[in-house]
């Protein structure tokens, strides 16, 4: 068999692979996603009730405010840091990705529990100190940061911790917001995968629903 017979064939089998992995098959999956799975495959977008886009299910945003639920400390800065200011150093490993400090480093435990200084400047706020002035209690997920940096969700538990002080600056019961923290909170997936989980942007979004048929009724 000549060499250019073998040449050939091997040219042509390069070309069919390629039109069935490059073309083909990406445009199949495309296709198998938005028919049977449209919501996940456009990167499950949340609208609010005016219908606007406002977050994805699936990665976590910042939430300063009293009337919300905080995120997880990753999810609520990694958008919004300043590389040049960015003491809790969210951006070290970049947009997505945990820093990978050891309990032990002294970075990590001047995150968690402050670094005090005469100096404004240099003194770093700890999560802890930062979440007992606000009254809630810390858990793991509200002071360490996620392994992906995105995650959108919190605990039960650190959901639970914050009723009392969204209740409080909305002026809701907090029973009622403990109502909105069971209806938003993922079960195991299966009843057996991973642990039950809090999305922190439906969660809130459903506070604004309230707020928003409290004032229609005003």
């Amino acid at each position: 068999m000549s060499f250019a017979r073998e040449a050939g064939r091997a040219i042509r089998s390069t070309l069919v692979l390629w039109v069935i992995t490059a073309l083909i098959y990406p445009f199949a999956m495309i296709a198998v996603g938005q028919i049977l799975f449209p919501w996940q495959a456009n990167g499950s977008l949340i609208t609010n009730n005016q219908g606007q886009v406002v977050g994805s299910a699936l990665i976590g945003q910042p939430f300063t405010s009293d009337r919300y639920f905080n995120s997880r400390l990753s999810t609520t800065a990694y958008s919004t840091a300043d590389p040049k200011n960015d003491p809790n150093k969210i951006l070290q490993t970049g947009i997505s990705g945990a820093s990978n400090l050891a309990p032990s480093n002294p970075a990590l435990i001047e995150r968690i529990k402050g670094k005090p200084d005469p100096d404004p400047q240099k003194a770093l706020e700890g999560e802890i100190p930062r979440l007992e002035k606000a009254a809630i209690k810390p858990t793991a997920d509200l002071v360490y940061t996620s392994g992906s940096g995105l995650d959108p969700h919190i605990t039960p538990e650190a959901a639970r911790a914050q009723i009392d002080r969204v209740a409080r600056s909305r002026g809701l019961p907090p029973n009622q917001v403990e109502i909105l923290v069971t209806k938003n909170t993922d079960a195991r997936f299966l009843g057996i995968f991973g642990e039950p989980g809090v999305n922190v942007l439906k969660l809130n979004l459903a506070l604004d629903a309230i707020a928003s048929i409290d004032d229609r009724y005003l």
